[in-house]
Order: C-alpha cells, then sequence, then structure tokens
C-alpha cells in the first residue's frame, strides 16, 4: 500500500482519539486542497497492510481507523484489507473520499464496494473551495457529507451521520 504518512492519535479526522491513514494518490486534485502531497500517486512510501495494523493497535485508547487522503478509494483493495482488521478489534472506520456515495455504488472502481462494506462514516465529495468552512464538522468544505454507510445501505437512500450526544446516558427522565 503507498502512504504518505499516518497520525497515531488525530482528533481532527472523526471523533475520539484515531489511527490516520494518509493515503496516496489522488485523481481530483482539488484547488486548496489540505494534503497537495498526496496527489502524486508515485509519491510517498510502500508499506504492509499488516505494518499499518500493528501500528493501529499500539495505542490502547484509539478509538476508529480513518483513511484519508489522497483518495483512499484509489487503493480501494488494501485499504478495505486495513478498514476489516481495524473492525475486527472493534474500532469504526472513517473514510474520506473526493468521489461521491453515488458514484463508489457504480461498482466499477476497484475495490470500492469492498471498501464502503468496511466503512460506518462515508466522507464524500470533493474539496470546495468556495465552500471552505471550520465550521463544518469533520469536513473541508460544506458541500461534503457524513454519510452513515450501513443505514444508508439498509434505507437504499442517503442517511447522514449524526454527532451521538455524549452527555444523554446523564440524562434523568422526568418523574
Amino acid at each position: 500500500m503507498r502512504i504518505a504518512n499516518t497520525v497515531s492519535d488525530s482528533i481532527v479526522d472523526g471523533p475520539g482519539l484515531r489511527f490516520t491513514v494518509f493515503t496516496q494518490g489522488c485523481p481530483h486534485r482539488c484547488p486548496g486542497c489540505h494534503n497537495p502531497e498526496t496527489h502524486d500517486p508515485a509519491g510517498g512510501r510502500e508499506v504492509s497492510v499488516e505494518e499499518l495494523s500493528a501500528q493501529m493497535v499500539k495505542n490502547p485508547l484509539t478509538d476508529g481507523l480513518t483513511l484519508s487522503g489522497g483518495d483512499p478509494f484509489c487503493q480501494a483493495t488494501e485499504c478495505a484489507a486495513l478498514a476489516r482488521l481495524a473492525r475486527e478489534r472493534g474500532l469504526n472506520v472513517w473514510v474520506y473520499t473526493g468521489y461521491t456515495y453515488e458514484r463508489l455504488l457504480e461498482g466499477d472502481l476497484p475495490g470500492a464496494l469492498e471498501l464502503l462494506e468496511q466503512t460506518d462514516v462515508l466522507v464524500d465529495g470533493p474539496f470546495l473551495l468556495v465552500q471552505k468552512s471550520y465550521e463544518a464538522l469533520f469536513r473541508g468544505s460544506s458541500n461534503q457529507r457524513l454519510i452513515d454507510v450501513k443505514a444508508s445501505r439498509a434505507a437504499g437512500t442517503v442517511i447522514l451521520w449524526s454527532r451521538p450526544d455524549p452527555l444523554a446516558h446523564f440524562v434523568r427522565p422526568e418523574s
């Protein structure tokens, strides 16, 4: 698998403490991209899924795996294998892509459906500089969607992910 970098303790690439893998290679090349060094598919370095998996489980406080980029769907089969290992360890999986969910469902990108099957939340759509927003939770631009993949696949339509209320279990029912 070709990657640009990893971050062992990200708090900006999804909820909780995350192991983030920045894949190398992106056909979208969005103007204003936060990671332009990941665009060249020949850049970065080669690393095995097993090596990434070993790094991912080093911190017992890790809540999830985030696959970012570049575009993980350019290496969907390898990313799906890593995501499967994360899920086997009880971690949730977030994937960032410049493709739309609908485009990925077409099934003509090698391994895309396999990676979607291992994805809990998909952050989809290209980064649009004119819609850049620091207020868009876990997104770079407001056009990007946070998609609950399992719910969307079950419903046959896009279901957006909503952040759970961390205080919900502290609320006492009214008497």
